[in-house]
């Protein structure tokens, strides 16, 4: 069955109708929830609604079904999938095979492979790694020794930390615990239509993104935040990467150029971390209130924390913190001032409108 269009999904949803059910779901990008058509929920804004075809482009989306209309109990087998994904989230640390996985669904192991993947956009193992891999950071920022934290969180190994799972953390376990003491960070200035900027970076990718007045004060920022760091100016024939990184950061800032995907370094405790990698999944022309990001993170009463983590983001326009206001829509704080924030908001609405 196709969709309907999208004047008639929105009268729908407007008028919570049970005839719709079934035949779309819809999600509301600043909740990160899908509903069905007829959902009590209170209505969202019309430019945060997305439209699916069904509950399953919904998950690989990375919308999560809303307990109140309980959009999955539509598709009997979607709502096992979603059972296994919490039956997985509660037995993290133990060994998982996927043919047990797979039994509890009653299909053969490879055919569960493909549906959860195409569910949740990823396989169980990478699933259950991602549990494990949020246990390790949570439990390092309570004080556990590195490898008490690797087995607690059900790794098995010191190996498996080390490989391809760091990435999440952005630096080594004992960097994250230190704050970086010892490490060298190389920087470099640029001045850009919004003020002198200065983007400093790690081995593993940009640490430090902010604007200021001057260049003196910039780089007295950079060794108030990093004051165990050996700071090392970057001439481009020692770190041509990072002089590249600058310039595509403000050729966006500057010229409207995509936002550049560069590789980051986030320092921070783990609520922190979770708020910064929530932000980086808002879509430009896209905003939302300090009160919905609680909330999208699983946090409903964290919001004065929320706003805390926000002000404390060290990597300026690349973590968009500037994309949060206030539950009235107001702009709110931001840690650069309010002027640069209103000019990368509407210069963003701008390309979103103009790109329509």
């Amino acid at each position: 069955m196709t969709m309907p269009s999208e004047q008639k999904m929105r009268a729908a949803i407007t008028a919570r109708d049970k005839a719709f059910d079934g035949r779309f779901f819809y999600g509301v990008i600043t909740t990160g929830v899908f509903c069905r058509p007829s959902c009590a929920a209170r209505t969202a804004r019309p430019e945060n609604l997305r439209f699916f075809p069904d509950a399953e482009s919904a998950l690989a989306a990375g919308f999560t079904p809303c307990k109140r209309c309980r959009p999955v109990d539509i598709a009997p087998g979607l709502s096992k999938l979603v059972e296994i994904a919490r039956y997985i989230e509660s037995h993290a640390d133990e060994r998982l095979p996927l043919a047990g996985l797979a039994k509890q669904t009653g299909l053969s192991a490879s055919r569960f492979q493909r549906v959860f993947k195409a569910a949740f956009g990823v396989s169980p193992k990478a699933y259950q790694d991602a549990v494990r891999m949020k246990r390790f950071k949570t439990a390092l920022k309570e004080g556990d020794d590195i490898t008490g934290a690797i087995f607690s969180a059900g790794f098995g190994s010191i190996s498996r930390v080390y490989g391809e799972e760091m990435r999440n953390i952005g630096m080594t376990p004992k960097a994250y615990r230190s704050g970086g003491a010892g490490e060298t960070i190389a920087y470099v200035c640029r001045d850009t239509a919004l003020g002198p900027m200065i983007m400093a970076a790690t081995e593993r990718g940009v640490c430090f993104a902010q604007f200021g007045e001057n260049m003196e004060t910039l780089l007295e920022q950079l060794r108030t935040e990093f004051p165990k760091a050996k700071l090392s100016a970057s001439p481009a024939q020692h770190a041509p990467e990072l002089d590249a990184w600058i310039e595509a950061l403000d050729a966006h800032i500057s010229q409207g150029a995509p936002r550049p995907d560069l590789p980051l370094d986030l320092r921070g405790t783990a609520f922190q971390i979770k708020v910064w990698r929530f932000l980086l999944s808002v879509r430009e022309g896209y905003v939302i209130s300090y009160g919905e990001l609680a909330a999208r993170i699983e946090k409903p009463k964290a919001v004065r924390a929320v706003a805390s983590a926000c002000a404390a983001n060290r990597i300026g326009v690349l973590v968009p913190c500037h994309r949060v206001l206030r539950g009235d829509g107001s702009l709110g704080g931001y840690r650069w001032g309010l002027e640069r924030k209103r000019a990368l908001l509407d210069a963003e609405r701008s390309r979103k409108t103009a790109s329509l």
